[in-house]
């Protein structure tokens, strides 16, 4: 099975070396000095006391690759759209797109029965460049559970966390996800395909769109965030307007809202990726987690007065810090 990281940073680093070690024809597509090192030295992967070292091809430029079976999108959502055209050397006929990215994806509403059915989503499919170059029907969803980071070039530490939750956006089993899902489970990853995967990607992104842009907005942790009354008020307004909008879409949240915070409090003393771009100087994620939720509640007539009060103050700190991608 060949299998192409695109974009294989932290998280796609953490996928790629569990895969090579389960026997996978794993390829990365990096950059920079992590890409020197990974070509180098090889991957190396710390996580639960053990290092493993994986030698996969490592590459800027795909079409050094040829056809894959799957290409894994961990990129960041705005990097998407630039990256797109380079991903056409790795598709042939049968390719599969698996978007392990966070927030709304571009396929959000392919083949969703409803008024909406094959809508484009301008906050994260500006012109509906992604929808014509990487058509939704190769879209595998997948829901990105650990926490990784790159903490020297070529090195990946895993700190918690094996759950890539996969499933079609017709809600069917097929083989081609049944076949990943098993080849995941067998690298000793927690990876079943689930019919309302929608129904996933908001438990994740219902604590994303709030605790993220907030933890910008005033540099605070999860568990400080949470603590906090009044920061944890306005997160609670953000999830409901949210939740509201998401139910009107046909979404069924398996948890309620205080449930869902505790769960970030839980957490602790972690800073989210938003405030990490944000103090490294990197564009931030900001309408994929939530310029798509407002979209979105637009669409069905919800206001989202909380939602949009925090929007446009976390793109305008992004804009002034030069972390707004647009």
């Amino acid at each position: 099975m060949k299998i192409c990281i695109f974009g294989a940073g932290a998280i796609g680093g953490y996928l790629g070396v569990r895969l090579a070690g389960v026997g996978a024809e794993i390829s990365f597509i990096a950059r920079g000095p992590h890409l020197a090192a990974m070509r180098e030295r090889g991957v190396k992967l710390i996580s639960g006391g053990e290092e493993i070292v994986a030698r996969p091809i490592c590459t800027a430029d795909p079409a050094e690759l040829g056809v894959q079976d799957y290409v894994v999108l961990t990129m960041k959502a705005h990097s998407l759209p630039a990256a797109a055209l380079q991903v056409q050397p790795l598709l042939g006929p049968e390719t599969a797109l698996v978007a392990a990215i966070n927030g709304v994806p571009w396929w959000y509403f392919y083949k969703l029965p409803g008024p909406f059915e094959n809508r484009r989503i301008a906050s994260v499919d500006p012109g509906g460049t992604l929808w014509e170059l990487l058509h939704p029907r190769r879209a595998i969803g997948c829901i990105v559970y650990p926490a990784c980071d790159v903490i020297e070039p070529g090195v990946i530490r895993h700190t918690y966390g094996d759950r890539f939750v996969l499933g079609e956006p017709d809600g069917s089993k097929s083989e081609r996800s049944s076949a990943l899902s098993k080849l995941m489970i067998t690298a000793g990853l927690k990876s079943p395909v689930r019919p309302q995967i929608r129904n996933e990607i908001w438990v994740k992104l219902w604590g994303n769109l709030a605790f993220n842009p907030l933890s910008a907005l005033t540099g605070g942790t999860l568990a400080e965030l949470c603590r906090d009354e009044g920061t944890r008020a306005v997160a609670r307004a953000m999830m409901v307007e949210a939740r509201i909008a998401a139910e009107r879409l046909g979404v069924s949240f398996p948890i309620d809202v205080d449930k869902r915070i505790e769960g970030a409090a839980e957490v602790g003393e972690h800073k989210t990726s938003m405030l990490q771009d944000l103090e490294r100087g990197r564009p931030m994620e900001i309408d994929a987690l939530l310029g798509a939720v407002v979209e979105l509640a637009r669409l069905v007539e919800v206001p989202t007065p909380a939602c949009d009060t925090v929007l446009a103050l976390v793109r305008q700190r992004a804009r002034l810090a030069g972390s707004y991608p647009g």
